[in-house]
This record gives structure tokens, C-alpha cells and sequence, in this order.
């Protein structure tokens, strides 16, 4: 199949967040996988500035990585479908290679020859293989192309690697000489895995597909073999347990993406943070004539604003004191560091293009716990994908272990795939001695033991050092109020749920300790900059949406067993949380709903003390 053959279509950002290197793409009537990054063609990803988040990539892959980029992506919607900015976009390849006729049910890989791809440049969705000349699973029909669709099972393991599902193998109950047709069908009317079965017409062996999961899966399935079918590679060497999973479960590919604002860090002049946020550009300009060059080339990309209110001699001038201070760039492994800093600043920047913020009162009765509230009337997010894990997701702390990470590269990376949103939101500080005094109480000290347990179970259950990585009982709270606050914004906001997302700044390591969250709208279009958030951080609306949020927390639709959870019988990293009360979109989530209990907010059946707004 030729990689220019186009087969559909997705979202830049979808590149990043679901469908990206290693992920399979579950097509009308193909099932891809998104090639690595030293397949895409790089000239036609423009490079997206952002130094503190590309210092926090190199402190993670090296320090090779160049730049971070945008995936490629037509400027057009209608384009001459033969032209060659038609054939901008992802190289992928069909897999899993095995393919089954809908009509005779053969079981083939498509590489032998046996299906055909029938393609169809207008409609690229509707591009399939199909099998030729088929005859039906009796022999006796008449000679008839039928639909061929990708086999549903495949084999992964916790390092990332992926593997066809081993019909042969699993069908013979191990390695054979036998080298029949395989066929697959089905023995009654429902799709149990007991009623599908796999048969081979030359021994005559068939094997029911329960048997691929569960204990008995682990009996009947070969060891991995350490494939990253994204890489055309093997790795050497793989002791982890493949299972089976079937094509399009989502946990066959989970991003592991790093995050960062744009925030000023220059204490100078406007013109200094436009050259250290452009910097990649200015780098190489050796004179003033081959400056106006590249301030031509931002305009027309409509990049750098503000510039053009400097002479050419003023800005190559700030270039030059730049480049002698160059030395002084921070290398910034710590992303929320600087953006608390810029936030909890008494005079907050209100000028700079990409983060424009307006302080507000503190909502009445709230002025006990809050300090401040800073409306961001607008703000910019870039977002880089490092890697991705397969079966389990991973732990989104960014001290955490990444051994299970798999590689987007065949070696290591020039540059990684990042795309940028704008939005707008709320930040919320709260009251240092108040946090203090809370979490002096033994009731909040009793659940953060409570909380500690399950974090140690979860990670001794996957071999990690049950100590490390733990956020804090001050971060468990603020963590599940920001959830609250989510939900009850996505109510009365106007935006998609899944696109309002957090930040909680909570790091006591530091001499500045932190406590605030940060709620804001993280959509690739318009739809992040159209104000309803901000309008509801106003005092008015926020004290009532607190309140609100508080009220709904207090009784849950899953209580008594919502409150009575015990993290550390189940070794999982939440208490009293569940769906029906605190848990969010995902893609909201900064911990994938981890660390999360309302009763560190509010009273609850199970513990009546502990609660930060207690009496509220």
C-alpha cells in the first residue's frame, strides 16, 4: 500500500492527544497505525516557540531534541485532489496486517496477496481491501469481490509494544508445521468471545477466542516479541506478559504529553520577551538587512506581534544585548514553577500577547480561604507528545518512572510533534495560613494516610517504589475542588466539558510554597476565546458557583459506598470520588482522576471533620 494513498482524515491536535505515533486509527473500513516521526516529512511542520517547554522535553529525551512542531495539515479544504498539497498529511500503514472476508470469513495477512486495496481518492474513507473472487465459505457462489475488514484481535504488553494477534500459533496450540487456510467465524447469535472461533481447513484444528483471554490466555499465547509495528522494529528483548486486546480498545495507546503556558520571563522590555520567545528565528540573523528579512517572514505568518512597532536598528540592537546574555537561559526541568510566580505576582502581566490577566474581588464569605482571583482574559497552551504507553496509563506527575514509555522514533528524536491552543480562565489562590492550619487537623491527617496506602499498594503493584511521587494531601484537595469547579462551570459556561481542563499549583518543595488552581479552556479553535469563562469568574458568579459545587459534593447519587471507599483495599489512588460526584473528562485531568476525596472539602458520611470549607 502506497504511503501517499490517502485514507481519511483527522485533527492536528488529534495527533496528539489519540491518534499520534504507535496509535491505531479505526477507519470505516481499515484499521491504520500513525508512523513514527522520522517518517513524517518535517519541512512541512512549522515550528511552534515555546523555550521553557522545549528545556522540559530535553530534560526528558535529550538534549538532541531541536525544536517542537505542528503535524502537517492541508491550509485548504478544497484542494485538486491530484495535486500534491492533496498528499500533505500522516504516512500510516494498514495494520493489523491480518484481514477477514465478511463473506467467507478467511483469515489472511493482506501481504500474501489474497485481498486487494480498492481505492478511492474522492471519498478516502470508503479506500478498503477487499477479497477477489470470492466464492463464499461454501465454495459454491458465484465469483465476487467481498469486503475485507481488519482482524479485531491483537497482542500488547505494558513496555508499548504491539503485535498481530498469532493465529496460527493460537489456533494449533502452539508452534506447528501445519500451514492451512485459516478462517474465522461464529457459532451462535450473540459476539461472546465463546462464539467466535478460529478454524484451519488443513488439520482441521479450531480454538474458541475465549481462550485467548484471561488465565487461559496466558497459557495459550506465545511470549512478546517486542514489536513497535509504528517503527518497523523489534525491540531485542521483552520480559513483560503480552494479552490480548481488541482493535480500538483504548488502552492500546496512552499519550504521554508535557504541558506549559506561555508566560513572560524577560524583566526587560516588551521587545526583549518577543525576542526570547522568537529566538529559534533571530538566532542566525548576522546584520540588519537580513533582520528585515525575518521580521517579514514572522509578519506574513503573522507571528511576533508587536514588533513592528521597532526600528530594524532598535530590535537588532535587543538581539544583540539577547545573544550576549544567551548564557543566562534557564534550563527549566520545573514547567509550574515560573507560571506560580507570573500567576501569584502582586501586579500581574496584563500587556503580553499571549497571557493578558485582570485581578477581581474575592467572592463574599470566601475570604477566609481565598486570596485572590485573577481572571485570564486570554492565554496560550503548548503541548508536546514525549511518548506513549500501552494496557496501563501512565502516571502523569512528572518526576514519574518512565521506563514503560515507548518511543515515537527509531532513534532519538530532532524534534517532537506540539501544537498550541488558545483560551481564557480562572486562577484561584488560596490562603497560605489557612492551608496550614487545615492541615494541622488529625482528621485531614488520617486521610492522607488513608490516601498514602493506596498510592503505595497502586505502585507496588507495578513495581515501582511505593514512596516516591506522592502529591500531598494539600494537593488532593485543591485537586478535587478544581474538579468540582469544572463540573459546575461546564454547566452554565457554554463550552464542551471535555474542553475545560486545570492546572493545580500545590509543590511545598520549594521555598515558595504553592497552593492555587488554575481552570481554563483548552480548545484548538475559536471555541476557547469566546468569554464565558472568564464572565463566571466575577465575584458574583464564582461565590455562587462555589457554593453550588460544595452543596452537590456533600451527598453523592453513589453514597454510602462512594463516601466509604478505602483506596488501599483496592489499591487505587482515590477515596471518597466516583463518576457520579468528582471524576472528569480525561482530557481534563491533569492525574487522570487520581487523587481525588470530596471529604477534604466538605463533610462527608464517612468523615464529618476534615473538610477545608467545613461550615461553608
Amino acid at each position: 500500500m502506497s504511503e501517499k494513498t490517502p485514507v481519511g482524515e483527522v485533527r492536528p491536535s488529534q495527533l496528539l492527544w489519540t491518534y499520534g505515533p504507535g496509535a491505531l486509527i479505526d477507519l470505516p473500513n481499515l484499521s491504520v497505525v500513525t508512523l513514527g516521526i522520522d517518517r513524517w516529512e518535517r519541512d512541512r511542520c512549522q515550528p511552534i516557540h515555546e523555550a521553557r517547554l522545549l528545556n522540559a522535553v530535553r530534560q526528558v529525551l535529550g538534549a538532541q531534541v531541536e525544536s517542537l512542531r505542528m503535524p502537517p495539515f492541508t491550509k485548504a479544504e478544497m484542494v485538486d485532489l491530484w495535486s500534491a498539497e492533496a498528499n500533505i498529511g500522516v504516512p500510516v500503514r494498514p495494520f493489523p496486517r491480518w484481514l477477514r472476508c465478511v463473506k467467507c470469513g478467511l483469515l489472511s495477512p493482506y501481504d500474501l496477496g489474497l485481498f486487494g486495496l480498492k481505492e478511492n481518492r474522492y471519498r478516502p474513507e470508503m479506500t478498503k481491501f477487499v477479497h477477489r473472487g470470492c466464492t463464499g465459505s461454501k465454495g459454491s457462489d458465484k465469483a465476487k469481490d467481498a469486503d475485507a475488514v481488519p482482524a479485531r484481535f491483537l497482542l500488547a504488553c505494558r513496555n508499548g509494544h504491539l503485535d498481530d494477534f498469532p493465529w496460527h500459533y493460537f489456533v494449533h496450540g502452539g508452534p506447528s508445521e501445519c500451514k492451512g487456510t485459516l478462517r474465522f467465524f461464529e457459532s451462535g447469535a450473540s459476539l461472546q468471545t465463546e462464539n467466535l472461533w478460529v478454524k484451519c481447513d488443513g488439520c482441521a484444528a479450531s480454538r474458541s477466542m475465549a481462550h485467548a483471554f484471561g488465565q487461559a490466555g496466558r497459557e495459550n499465547l506465545p511470549g512478546c516479541r517486542g514489536r513497535h509495528p509504528h517503527l518497523d522494529k523489534f525491540d531485542s528483548d521483552c520480559s513483560e506478559e503480552p494479552r490480548a486486546v481488541l482493535l480500538g480498545a483504548t488502552n492500546s495507546w496512552f499519550p504521554m504529553n508535557l504541558s506549559a503556558l506561555a508566560i513572560p520571563q524577560q524583566d526587560g522590555s516588551p521587545l526583549d520577551q518577543i525576542i526570547a520567545d522568537h529566538w529559534e528565528d533571530f538566532a542566525d540573523v548576522e546584520d540588519v538587512g537580513e533582520l528585515k528579512g525575518t521580521i517579514k517572514a514572522l509578519k506574513k505568518r503573522g507571528e511576533a506581534q508587536g514588533i513592528e512597532k521597532y526600528e530594524a536598528e532598535t530590535i537588532w540592537a535587543a538581539i544583540q544585548a539577547y545573544r550576549d546574555g544567551s548564557d543566562q537561559i534557564v534550563e527549566q526541568a520545573d514547567i509550574k514553577g515560573p507560571e506560580w510566580l507570573v500567576l501569584s505576582s502582586p501586579n500581574p502581566p496584563a500587556d503580553y500577547p499571549h497571557f493578558m490577566s485582570t485581578p477581581v474581588a474575592v467572592p463574599e464569605r470566601f475570604e477566609s480561604k481565598i486570596n485572590r482571583v485573577l481572571l485570564l482574559e486570554r492565554l496560550r497552551e503548548v503541548n508536546a507528545l514525549i511518548g506513549f504507553t500501552r494496557v496501563e496509563s501512565p502516571d502523569e506527575s512528572i518526576g514519574q518512572d518512565r521506563s514503560a514509555m515507548a518511543p515515537i522514533s527509531r532513534t532519538k528524536p530532532e524534534w517532537v510533534p506540539a501544537c498550541e491552543v488558545h483560551g481564557e480562565g480562572i486562577f484561584i489562590q488560596f490562603d497560605e495560613s489557612a492551608l496550614k492550619d487545615w492541615e494541622s487537623r488529625k482528621a485531614v491527617d488520617d486521610i492522607d494516610q488513608i490516601l498514602q496506602s493506596g498510592h503505595r499498594g497502586w505502585r507496588n503493584a507495578r513495581h515501582l517504589s511505593p514512596n516516591e511521587d506522592y502529591p500531598g494531601i494539600r494537593y488532593a484537595m485543591l485537586h478535587t475542588l478544581a474538579h468540582l469547579l469544572i463540573r459546575e462551570l461546564a454547566l452554565e459556561c457554554g463550552y464542551n466539558a471535555a474542553s475545560i481542563r486545570e492546572r493545580v499549583y500545590a509543590d511545598m518543595t520549594d521555598d515558595i510554597p504553592q497552593a492555587g488552581i488554575l481552570i481554563y479552556t483548552a480548545a484548538a479553535d475559536s471555541d476557547g476565546t469566546l468569554g464565558g469563562l472568564v464572565e463566571l469568574g466575577k465575584p458574583e458568579n464564582l461565590g455562587r458557583l462555589l457554593k453550588q459545587a460544595l452543596e452537590r459534593a456533600k451527598v453523592c447519587s453513589s453514597d454510602p459506598l462512594c463516601s466509604e471507599h478505602d483506596p488501599a483495599k483496592d489499591r487505587s489512588l482515590h477515596a471518597a470520588a466516583c463518576h457520579a460526584c468528582s471524576f472528569v473528562a480525561e482530557t481534563s485531568c491533569e492525574r487522570g482522576n487520581r487523587y481525588l476525596d470530596r471529604a477534604l472539602l466538605i463533610p462527608t458520611f464517612e468523615h464529618a471533620e476534615a473538610g477545608f470549607f467545613k461550615g461553608f
